[in-house]
């Protein structure tokens, strides 16, 4: 009976110590587990090495690609650990490294105290030939978790560039809408102070006349440039004829061209159509023959020239046609620099000229919008005192069923020079 209650306490001493074996045990595999996790493991010598850190946390590598600004993720030792594609575009990633110092420091001030930080710099272009072109860009950064930084950057060039183009049509819309208003004003009590004079306010009376034309004209483009300025899809599309539009621009012009003894002369290729908006593509064949008009000197000669080109030859493009009209003069010509900007809204090369023959600075404007909402370019070629031509190429159009015919040559004694561009 001794043997046996000694040998059953004997086996019961025995597995309380190997349950308090295995209790150890298990806990030091925990402890072992958790350190490794939290940057150490043990290794052959029992001593805990680091072990490198996930490059980023779960989930944000898919939203970073999903961000419309640029995101690029910085390390404990200012390397970059993600960047998008679009800032290796703009420059601001080069050789694995934060490439503007400016947001660099950002970064490091942000490691240090963990504020999120937000300003705007002005970065180089990449490419850019000048450094007086560079990128507006909104910067902001934030931490991410305790060893990372974001760094998130908006390009607000285009944006800017829009809203200086607003201010200055703005300023130059009131500037020009001004000029005739006060002459009407001052005109106004000029006929009224005058009213015992017939011939005085007959002679106001024209003046006032000149200068009701000039403010209708000038409201009348704002007008259309309003309608065409956003590059959009064209309205009210249907077959245009070119020889019908080159007719209007020519009675449009025909008596100034007369007063200055100016001969128009229309050649090239008959029977073409264009497909978009018929007063628009009216509007700026009308303004290109007007310029031509009002900036040659007396007895001089302009000449419209139609032709149909393939689209392979003049934009690169596979396939298609083109219909080009060009309308050349032999006026004042314009330099270099100008016609770098003559498309721009209210853009004069001569502003006395341009006002004196009631030019509002909106007609080239409005002929490079009308273009570019029927998928189309226009181009100048001019030479300082030997003349100018504009060239306006647009995709070729389908007459109607019952106007479908051959093309003809129009009837012209004096062709039209071939359009330079």
């Amino acid at each position: 009976m001794d043997v046996n209650v000694a040998l059953a306490a004997a086996c019961a001493i025995a597995g309380l110590g190997v349950g308090l074996t295995a209790a150890i045990a298990f806990r030091w595999s925990e402890r072992e587990q958790a350190r490794a996790g939290s940057g150490g493991k043990v290794g052959k010598t029992g001593v805990s090495t680091p072990t490198q850190e996930p490059p980023l946390p779960p989930g944000v590598d898919t939203v970073l690609s999903v961000l419309r600004s640029c995101a690029i993720v910085l390390g404990e030792g200012d390397e970059v650990v993600k960047a998008s594609s679009a800032a290796y575009a703009m420059g601001l990633v080069r050789g694995g490294a934060m490439a503007v110092e400016q947001m660099l420091s950002l970064a490091r001030a942000t490691r240090r105290d963990g504020e999120i930080r937000q300003v705007e710099l002005e970065v180089p272009k990449p490419g850019a030939a000048r450094a007086t072109d560079p990128l507006a860009v909104s910067v902001r950064v934030a931490p991410l978790g305790s060893r990372l930084v974001l760094v998130l950057v908006e390009d607000l060039t285009e944006r800017r560039r829009i809203e200086a183009v607003r201010r200055d049509f703005v300023a130059n819309v009131s500037h020009e809408l001004k000029t005739p208003v006060g002459a009407l004003s001052l005109l106004s009590e000029a006929v009224a102070d005058a009213s015992d004079d017939p011939e005085a306010v007959q002679r106001f009376a024209g003046r006032m006349q000149i200068e009701a034309t000039r403010l209708a004209s000038l409201v009348q483009e704002i007008i259309d440039l309003s309608r065409v300025q956003d590059d959009q899809l064209m309205v009210d599309p249907e077959p245009v004829p070119v020889d019908t539009l080159i007719a209007e621009a020519i009675d449009r012009c025909r008596q100034p061209a007369a007063a200055k003894q100016i001969h128009i002369a229309a050649g090239g290729i008959g029977g073409l159509y264009l497909h978009g908006n018929r007063g628009q593509l009216a509007a700026a064949l009308g303004n290109l023959v007007e310029n031509a008009v009002n900036y040659s000197p007396p007895r001089t000669r302009v000449a419209i020239a139609t032709r149909r080109i393939s689209s392979a030859a003049a934009l690169g493009e596979a396939d298609g046609e083109l219909i080009e009209i060009s309308v050349t003069d032999q006026g004042i010509g314009i330099s270099e620099k100008d016609r770098e900007r003559i498309f721009e809204r209210f853009y004069r090369v001569d502003p006395a000229r341009s006002r004196a023959t009631g030019g509002t600075g909106l007609g080239l404007s409005i002929v490079k919008h009308v273009a570019a909402s029927h998928g189309g370019t226009v181009s100048v070629w001019s030479v300082e005192g030997q003349g100018s031509t504009f060239t306006v190429r647009l995709p070729a159009g389908q007459a109607p069923a019952a106007s479908q015919q051959s093309p003809i040559i129009l009837p012209n004694p004096h062709p039209a020079p071939e359009a330079r561009s």
